[in-house]
């Protein structure tokens, strides 16, 4: 893949293969800068068409847009559905995306979606701790049913944060719902970006009686020294997230674990014509 600036600041791509008659797979993870890779996006899938690709799949390890699902404000956009029906129009046959932030997103786009999560690659990791005091923690309401499942894969108890969002950095937990008291608690969420949310939720966790804490998510994103703040806390043991973004500075308490194999299987499986469900599925 060629990508050129030109003085105008206009970027041209050009594909460096030959992709008539052939399978295409574009992977870009939307991150910052978000609307440079966004565009970026689009001219990969109007190349991969120009050049008579016969299907072109968009692997999106990390789709930003996500958050902006529903119109929760007055005269708001909602980014994840413009975006979707740009990549659709651009010439996206199918997609392939890790842990939306809202699973219903999927329903945006036109064209098949295949949705994995990162679940598995977490509970492989936390299998190697001692469990049996230990209970999953969700943040919120909406992320309680990746929490259910994620504690499922480790048998271990759920619990769930009371949360108010009021902006994008003030976030309220009151509360706890569950039995967290003497608990190693793991805490697990879709996504850290500034880290408030976790915060919030560890201040609680720290009211009620939690023996200890790792937090884990899908995307480690880690704007604004989150790792050097939640690190800096006694009781967090352990980060743990995956590589769908990249990486933040090495820090002792970090830990990353790959999700490229995932979306290897995956996407040898759209290509052979085989079922992906069967990824997500298993448990």
């Amino acid at each position: 893949m060629r990508i050129e600036r030109f003085a105008n600041d206009v970027l041209e791509v050009q594909l460096q293969a030959n992709c008539r008659e052939r399978d295409v797979f574009l992977i870009q993870p939307l991150v910052p800068p978000v609307q440079e890779h966004l565009v970026e996006l689009l001219l990969m899938l109007d190349a991969a068409r120009g050049a008579s690709a016969a299907r072109t799949t968009v692997v999106l390890p990390h789709y930003a847009y996500a958050r902006s699902d529903k119109k929760d404000a007055p005269r708001i956009s909602i980014g994840a559905r413009l975006v979707a029906d740009l990549m659709v129009a651009a010439g996206a046959s199918r997609v392939l995306a890790m842990t939306l932030h809202s699973p219903q997103v999927h329903g945006f786009f036109s064209v098949p979606v295949d949705h994995l999560h990162a679940l598995r690659e977490l509970a492989a990791h936390f299998r190697q701790y001692d469990l049996s005091n230990t209970v999953v923690v969700s943040p919120d309401l909406g992320n309680a049913k990746e929490a259910a499942h994620f504690a499922r894969l480790l048998g271990t108890g759920v619990a769930m944060g009371a949360k108010q969002r009021f902006s994008d950095d003030r976030v309220v937990i009151s509360s706890v719902i569950g039995d967290v008291a003497d608990k190693d608690v793991i805490v697990l969420d879709d996504e850290i970006a500034k880290g408030s949310t976790v915060i919030e939720l560890l201040d609680r966790l720290r009211e009620q009686g939690a023996r200890s804490v790792r937090v884990a998510c899908t995307h480690g994103l880690f704007a604004g020294g989150a790792v050097e703040r939640l690190s800096a806390l006694p009781e967090v043991e352990e980060i743990v997230c995956t590589n769908t973004v990249p990486s933040p500075k090495p820090s002792d308490k970090l830990t990353v674990l790959s999700i490229a194999p995932a979306l290897a299987e995956a996407m040898r499986r759209i290509h052979d014509g085989e079922s992906v469900s069967a990824l997500f599925n298993a448990s």
